[in-house]
Order: structure tokens, then C-alpha cells, then sequence
């Protein structure tokens, strides 16, 4: 039994038992990704995926079984290379963050410009994708610390922690008529056409239980993945928009105005995720506590690492 058999197990399940992928992701050939599973499966005298042909369809019952003691062997393997490397180039690596694009755009910036010149030698990767995708980065370990307010906090096997509270805000162009109002309401917003995030991004489904609340029913004709876009259809007078509050600057969106309104939305919060088990370099848990000064390298440590009882 080998290290390469055991990632070609893994990587058989995460692409759907697609060998040609496999091969692909290992950089090797496909007959050697064959050949390293049916050595694994003599050695140990069981059948691991179940076939149809030369296909594979799925993992047998001890496959399943074995599966998880791959995973930790290799999550262990990992860690192991990740010790050494912290001792032998203490502030040089590559660290990877996973993030959605209003974290990237409006959280993280003064972030990453005083982690970069804290640690020039260390590779900064920022991979921008949906709370779902960065689930799955987390999980396979392609991102070392993920961002996100949706998906991450009740996952099973990750370690969530917050970041920061923030509230959703009502923007409108500038001189529309719901900005001369004294006091608007959240049923006078919805009396215009909507513009907001996709469900499932930023806070969406606080938005939409707001409404549901005061038994509104808005009608949005329009749902993006950031702020920006939204934004800029907002300007054009498409609709009044719906936005994370801090995507919104009064000298950068001169156009716009923002309405007053801080008890229309629940309060959001976003999450710093890890993955259970996965070692952290020095300069990842920098990051950290750049993001929460509260977040203490040996706080995150010992939750990324828990103490058996």
C-alpha cells in the first residue's frame, strides 16, 4: 500500500469515478491509475468500487468503510509536510483563501494589502466562488481558510468562527422619490421594482424573510452575484436596489443615495471557516487575526486541533 493508491481512491470518489479525470488530476496515465487500484484492491483482498464492465460506478460497502481512514491519512500526510515547510521557510509558502466576491471586493482589501506586506514571500491565492464551491474547496483541502456569511457555520467537519456583523441597506438613485420621503418603509420599497443578490449569496434569505415578515411580496426583477452589477443597474434606474451596506461608498457611488433604514434587515454575520484537522502555517493564522484581532493563533489552533477528553 502507497501514498499514490490512496489518492487514486480519493480522487476516484471526488470525480465521480471518472478515471480519465482521475489521471488527469494525478498527472498520470490512466493505465497506471488502473493498475495502482487493482494492486491496492489485491493486497487487500476486498473489491472497493463497484463495476459495470471496466466502469466504475461506486465505492463497495468497505470502500465506504476505508474511505475516511484515506482521507485522514492524507489530511495527516499533508499536515506532516506542512510542519516542515513551517520550520524550514518560516514566512515563504503559498497561502489559499476562498472567498465570495462581496468579502473579496469590500471586506478583505486592507486585509490582504497588510498580510502581503507583512509576508512578501508568501503567495497569496484569493479563489472567488459561490458559499457551495467553498464548501467544497474547504473539504478537499484546495483552500487553507474560507469566507463566506452562507454555508460554512453548521458544516459538518469544518470549524466556523465570526468575522464581523453587518446589516443590508436600500439604495436608490440619487433625488428618487423614496429618498424625499421623511421616514420610508419597507412596504414603500416595496412598491418599486427590485434589484438584489441571488438567492443563496449575501445574505439573500434575511432579505426575503423581511419582506415575508410584514407579509410584503416585492417584485424583483433582477438578482446578481455582487454588488457592483447591481449597482450599476440601480444608477440607470432599472429598480432601487438591495445591498450588503458596506458595498456602498458615498464618494465612490456618487449617484446613488442610501435610504435610512438600520431596522428593515436582521443583522448578518460572516464566517471564518477551517477545516477540522487541517494544519495551519504561522503566517495563515497571521491572516486570521489580521480578519479578528480576537481570533488568537492558539484560540483557532486548538479548534482546528481539539484536545481528545
Amino acid at each position: 500500500m502507497n501514498l499514490q493508491q490512496l489518492r487514486i481512491l480519493r480522487e476516484a470518489v471526488r470525480a465521480d469515478f471518472n478515471l480519465t479525470e482521475v489521471a488527469s488530476r494525478l498527472f498520470t496515465a490512466q493505465s497506471g491509475v488502473s493498475k495502482h487500484i487493482k494492486d491496492l484492491e489485491d493486497e487487500l483482498g476486498v473489491a472497493l468500487f463497484v463495476r459495470k464492465g471496466k466502469r466504475l460506478l461506486d465505492l463497495t460497502e468497505p470502500g465506504r468503510d476505508i474511505l475516511p481512514l484515506v482521507e485522514r491519512i492524507l489530511l495527516d500526510t499533508h499536515n506532516i509536510q506542512r510542519v516542515a515547510e513551517q520550520f524550514g521557510s518560516k514566512d515563504e509558502g503559498r497561502l489559499a483563501v476562498g472567498t465570495t466576491h462581496t468579502q473579496a471586493r469590500y471586506a478583505l482589501p486592507g486585509v490582504i494589502s497588510r498580510f502581503t506586506q507583512r509576508f512578501p514571500g508568501v503567495h497569496l491565492e484569493l479563489h472567488q466562488c459561490s458559499p457551495t464551491e467553498l464548501t467544497a474547496l474547504l473539504h478537499d483541502g484546495r483552500v487553507d481558510i474560507g469566507i463566506a456569511t452562507e454555508g460554512l457555520r453548521h458544516e459538518a467537519g469544518l470549524v466556523s468562527f465570526p468575522y464581523y456583523r453587518w446589516r443590508h441597506a436600500v439604495i436608490v438613485p440619487r433625488g428618487h422619490p423614496l429618498a424625499q420621503l421623511p421616514a420610508p418603509t419597507l412596504a414603500d420599497v416595496a412598491g418599486y421594482p427590485l434589484i438584489t443578490y441571488h438567492s443563496g449569496y449575501t445574505g439573500r434569505a434575511s432579505i426575503d424573510a423581511a419582506f415575508a415578515c410584514m407579509g410584503l411580496r416585492p417584485r424583483i426583477v433582477m438578482s446578481a452575484l455582487d454588488a457592483d452589477v447591481i449597482k450599476s443597474y440601480v444608477e440607470i434606474g432599472l429598480g432601487i436596489g438591495i445591498v450588503a451596506s458596506m458595498a456602498y461608498h458615498p464618494e465612490r457611488d456618487s449617484g446613488l443615495e442610501i435610504l435610512p433604514g438600520d431596522d428593515w434587515f436582521e443583522t448578518n454575520t460572516t464566517w471564518i471557516s477551517l477545516r477540522r484537522g487541517h494544519y495551519l502555517r504561522d503566517f495563515a493564522l497571521e491572516f486570521i487575526a489580521m480578519c479578528s484581532p480576537s481570533l488568537e493563533p492558539r484560540t483557532v489552533r486548538d479548534a482546528v486541533f481539539p484536545q481528545p477528553a
